[in-house]
């Protein structure tokens, strides 16, 4: 049986190998004008996304909020987790040109406090994401594991919360390059190992992720977690429900983001020894 975007054949895929690509989401032109609008807030910023800006900044900007609830996104996302859809989280992963900075072995899942691996990541290229330049890499079915060790790095050139990386040895030789042009998108469980290497090309990596789950998952640290209703409705109220920006850095949208901060660096950093530095 079809979904409203999956095959039974992509659904089968997802549920065995705990991720799915390519998936063609945006025209040429689409992609296009989204990374003009992003390249033109780095410019504004000084040069670079600043790392506040960066936690789920579709609370800051209408055309990424436009972005997370784009059909095209959804649909596929609504044939795995169902019609009642929340976005918990969003942010850019960025390579420039011969960057050093990485992302190491984990799982999504470990600092999230979050109730269930019901969670699916959309991982939209606003740029073409290959081997060279640094392109996500995954472990086929590793999502059937139980959460595994990490330890925090909060290493330099590493592009998590924490630095996180897993604890045990990861056989490297079963990875997948999850590789996409512009405007296409993988899907990945909460749960499914992956990493990726440096930007060794002359290419910037852009990516954006945004985190889906249904409205049954609830929050386990105690913080009164934010999420923004995308699809459906909201039949449990577990999250304080997130206002959509009446215009780009809108005074209400800045208040409500930096409520949103002050709940989430309980949940991502609960426990840990120390914090990034967001103004280095």
């Amino acid at each position: 049986m079809m979904g409203k975007a999956l095959t039974k054949h992509q659904l089968g895929e997802y549920q065995h190998q705990g991720f799915l690509f390519p998936l063609p989401i945006l025209s040429e032109s689409e992609t296009a004008a989204l990374r003009r609008k992003l390249e033109e807030l780095e410019v504004n910023q000084g040069g670079r996304l600043p790392a506040l800006i960066n936690r789920k900044p579709h609370l800051l900007l209408t055309w990424l909020n436009a972005l997370i609830r784009d059909p095209r996104i959804l649909d596929p996302v609504e044939d795995i987790l169902g019609p009642n859809i929340l976005c918990w989280g969003s942010g850019f992963f960025i390579k420039n040109a011969h960057d050093p900075a990485r992302v190491t072995w984990h799982q999504d899942s470990t600092y999230w406090g979050l109730s269930k691996p019901d969670i699916v990541t959309a991982w939209v290229a606003f740029t073409p994401s290959t081997p060279e330049n640094g392109c996500v890499r995954v472990v086929p079915g590793t999502h059937r594991l139980q959460q595994l060790p990490h330890r925090d790095t909060f290493a330099q050139n590493n592009l998590l919360s924490r630095g996180q990386e897993i604890a045990v040895e990861v056989d490297e030789s079963k990875a997948v390059d999850l590789v996409l042009d512009g405007g296409q998108m993988s899907l990945h469980h909460v749960m499914l190992v992956h990493g990726s290497e440096p930007n060794g090309g002359a290419i910037r990596r852009i990516g954006f992720a945004i985190r889906y789950l249904p409205t049954s998952v609830k929050q386990l640290t105690g913080a009164r977690d934010t999420a923004t209703l995308v699809r459906g409705t909201d039949e449990y109220g577990h999250f304080r429900l997130e206002p959509a920006p009446r215009a780009d850095f809108h005074p209400d949208a800045r208040a409500f983001h930096a409520e949103m901060l002050a709940a989430n660096d309980q949940i991502l950093y609960g426990g840990a020894t120390t914090k990034p530095d967001y103004n280095a």
